[in-house]
């Protein structure tokens, strides 16, 4: 089969300032905007069309934000999963991401897990996991 992974779409009441966050998270860019949603997408991303279908799947994902008029009201069944670099110092990554408007966020997580849950400035939750090298 010849599908790939395309997008994450999130709903954001204000898309615009969602995905400007994101983008400054992942140290990503604004690929495409206009009213009706906000492209995120890693650096060097091209809009060239792609010819072989090897190449098309080996491209990463994105972020789509669409803008909708209701807030977050319940825990996400799916979220993001961050993990520092092995020489990252993870615990100075969490707090710069609160810095950034992040919060601490209860899930119900046991207190001894190697994650850390935390939700954007809209209330959508993701985790930092521990360091990795791989």
């Amino acid at each position: 089969m010849a599908l790939r992974w395309y997008q994450v779409s999130v709903d954001a009441r204000d898309a615009a300032t969602l995905a400007r966050w994101w983008a400054d998270v992942l140290d990503w860019e604004l690929g495409f905007e206009d009213e009706y949603e906000v492209n995120v997408v890693p650096p060097g991303t091209s809009d060239d069309p792609v010819d072989t279908v090897e190449t098309w799947q080996a491209m990463p994902p994105t972020f789509v934000f669409a803008p909708v008029p209701e807030g977050k009201t319940v825990k996400n069944r799916l979220h993001i999963d961050l993990a520092p670099h092995i020489d990252q110092d993870r615990d100075a990554l969490i707090e710069e991401l609160l810095v950034k408007g992040a919060t601490r966020v209860d899930v119900g997580q046991d207190p001894d897990v190697t994650w850390t849950v935390l939700a954007d400035p809209e209330g959508n939750e993701f985790c930092v996991l521990s360091s990795r090298d791989r």
